[in-house]
């Protein structure tokens, strides 16, 4: 793993904010949601700041625990929890076709594990696309240092509003990540723009599935803790992210929730129930150490005051994922492949079809 170390944990905290206000993004940052407060309506006005400031608070928490690829993964038995995420990775980049020299948009890429990893694997030019300019530098470091920085780009930019002249990519994939779209429509009308006439995109998506209770208190709760603990305006269901693709005027190829398949369930890193020293910094024990060892950091002042809140609602998702995933209510892995028409001519609904 990169970036391993206790001191680069502490030294990237915060991200891009002054160290002096992490404490203060944090308040800011919880507010958002509705244990705090906050409510639905307030997360989609204001979606940019807080899922910038969730990743300034929590980049360098994923990084020390997952790597450089911030997903899950649909797993064999037997597989280790990097195995089996790079297989993932290769599955989309095979679902998708991609052929060498082809011109690849990675929608909401991180610090840019997926694309360096199916660039490598497919031979392709991979653009990643991020508002969070802290991921950004981490993501250019990451590259010089892999060698894939003279085919692989980041752009700056809001995946609401692409900078991108229309038909500009031949392919389009997005893993756990338009999750954060205030509107899953207005992301997909905008792929489904940059995207060439008869090229795919594919994803995977985080969503409450069919088993999901709107009315039942204990569903809304793990629901609230996975959108505090994952800087989510609103977790939309499988069938909602359906109609949306449709409305944008793709054709699906085929679509499947990939966890119902997965021998190992996708939530084992984080279970109490199992233990991997392949992954040990995601157990429950491994969270154990890290929870210590950032309270020692931010007393002696290594980490800024704030980590520890940080820490916290990570916490809270862990354990809300864990039971969205016991419960079978909860997907990170809805797939989908789409087609753009080869005419590209298509009316779109609105967006309160499927918001």
């Amino acid at each position: 793993m990169s970036k391993a170390g206790a001191l680069d944990l502490a030294s990237g905290v915060g991200g891009n904010i002054e160290k002096k206000e992490v404490l203060s993004a944090v308040d800011q940052y919880e507010k958002y949601h509705a244990s705090f407060g906050g409510d639905e309506e307030q997360r989609k006005a204001n979606y940019t700041d807080m899922v910038n400031k969730y990743y300034d608070l929590s980049t360098s928490f994923y990084e020390f625990g997952w790597g450089e690829s911030f997903h899950f993964a649909h797993r064999w038995n037997g597989e280790s929890l990097r195995e089996s995420i790079k297989r993932h990775e290769h599955f989309l980049a095979l679902q998708l076709g991609l052929k060498p020299g082809q011109k690849v948009l990675d929608v909401g890429c991180g610090i840019g594990g997926p694309l360096r990893e199916i660039s490598r694997f497919s031979s392709t030019a991979v653009t990643g696309l991020n508002n969070n300019e802290f991921q950004i530098s981490r993501g250019n470091e990451l590259n010089r240092k892999t060698g894939v920085d003279k085919t692989c780009e980041f752009v700056k930019a809001d995946f609401m509003k692409m900078p991108f002249s229309d038909n500009t990519f031949d392919a389009v994939y997005a893993i756990e990540a338009t999750c954060h779209a205030p509107d899953a429509l207005g992301c997909y009308r905008e792929i489904y723009r940059v995207l060439k006439s008869g090229q795919y995109f594919a994803a995977y998506e985080w969503c409450m599935t069919d088993a999901f209770d709107p009315n039942n208190q204990e569903h809304q709760k793990i629901k609230a803790e996975i959108e505090v603990g994952d800087g989510l305006p609103d977790i939309r269901s499988t069938r909602q992210c359906l109609e949306a693709l449709k409305l944008a005027g793709f054709e699906v190829i085929w679509e499947k929730d990939l966890a119902v398949s997965s021998p190992v369930p996708w939530y084992a890193p984080l279970d109490p129930r199992h233990f991997s020293l392949s992954s040990f910094r995601l157990t429950p024990l491994g969270r154990f150490f890290t929870r210590n060892l950032v309270k020692v950091l931010e007393y002696v002042g290594l980490a800024p005051e704030g980590s520890q809140r940080v820490q916290a609602f990570l916490e809270k998702a862990a354990e809300g994922l864990v039971a969205g995933g016991r419960k079978e209510i909860f997907t990170p892995m809805y797939f989908f492949l789409v087609r753009k028409p080869q005419s590209g001519s298509h009316e779109s609904g609105t967006s309160a079809e499927a918001s």
